[in-house]
């Protein structure tokens, strides 16, 4: 069980900024239809102590991770998201990457117990905030999973056995998702922290990969997208309202998309790769019929 919410602690942040031209086609959000969720998590001030894998530490600018977080969901809301931002969590280093703890579907949320156990405690608050949106179920211990292994593709989880999700985590998901018609296809990951940061869907039945760093075999019928040779980190991009989101760092491969003809942006989160985080880390996305005021509300 979850501890109860702190009633002292700050509700969670409606981000509201000014309104920007788009491009369309966009999703259109009226009174009466769903709306588009984009749940994050302000960045906390313990960030540089966050865990690290496959990347070696570097010095870390919390001001310039917080102006690029900050970038990143103004960016969300200019797409078309109701960009709802949870409080800091200062004792909780990698607690801005929200993708981790929970995974949210149309019909639930699963919450998940991380395979770095040193951040287990971020699924607490992140669980009151999504009980006011779904139904939650959770995967227990000794299971692991994390959100990051998690590439949802329609009905079609595939999910990365990495060093942070383990075969028992797969297991309990399979069972609680198959009442609700998903299929879960495990992959073998290897070379990355998980298995988006070697492959996302972009659409069109195309794949942005690095095919070095997981095994392509269950993926069979997707075309390829493969990324530079020089850039094996830039397999992570967020699609949203037709339009793909994609770290500046990476050039070359994004020509590669754009030649393919997707619509690119680039959005600048260096400061938040030095914590081995991609696009996706740091939001979840999904639609809602309305903002739930407070976070365990109904």
């Amino acid at each position: 069980m979850f501890a109860s919410q702190d009633t002292n602690l700050p509700g969670p942040r409606v981000a509201r900024p000014r309104r920007f031209p788009v491009r369309q086609p966009f999703p259109v959000y009226t009174a009466g239809r769903a709306m588009l969720i984009a749940l994050t998590r302000q960045v906390s001030p313990s960030l540089a102590r966050c865990e690290l894998s496959y990347v070696p530490r570097q010095p870390l600018n919390l001001a310039l991770a917080r102006e690029q977080h900050c970038a990143y969901e103004q960016l969300l809301a200019k797409l078309g998201a109701r960009v709802v931002s949870l409080p800091a969590e200062p004792d909780l280093p990698d607690s801005v990457f929200v993708e981790d703890p929970a995974i949210v579907l149309d019909e639930l949320a699963v919450i998940l117990p991380l395979g770095a156990e040193r951040r287990r405690g971020e699924a607490e608050s992140l669980a009151r905030a999504l009980e006011g949106y779904r139904k939650l179920e959770r995967i227990e211990l000794p299971g692991t999973l994390e959100g990051g292994d998690v590439l949802r593709i329609g009905r079609k989880l595939f999910v990365g056995l990495s060093r942070r999700s383990n075969a028992e985590g797969i297991r309990q998901l399979i069972a609680v998702l198959a009442p609700h018609g998903y299929q879960v296809v495990p992959v073998a990951v290897s070379g990355c922290l998980h298995l988006k940061s070697a492959v996302t869907f972009l659409g069109q039945e195309k794949l942005l990969a690095n095919r070095a760093w997981f095994d392509p075999a269950p993926f069979t019928g997707y075309r390829w997208i493969d990324v530079a040779p020089e850039e094996p980190h830039a397999a992570n991009a967020l699609v949203l309202a037709a339009t793909v989101i994609f770290p500046a760092s990476f050039p070359r491969t994004r020509e590669r998309i754009a030649e393919q003809g997707f619509h690119v942006e680039s959005l600048d989160i260096s400061e938040l790769q030095k914590a081995e985080a991609g696009l996706t880390c740091s939001s979840l996305l999904f639609e809602a019929s309305r903002v739930a005021e407070s976070p365990g509300s109904s």
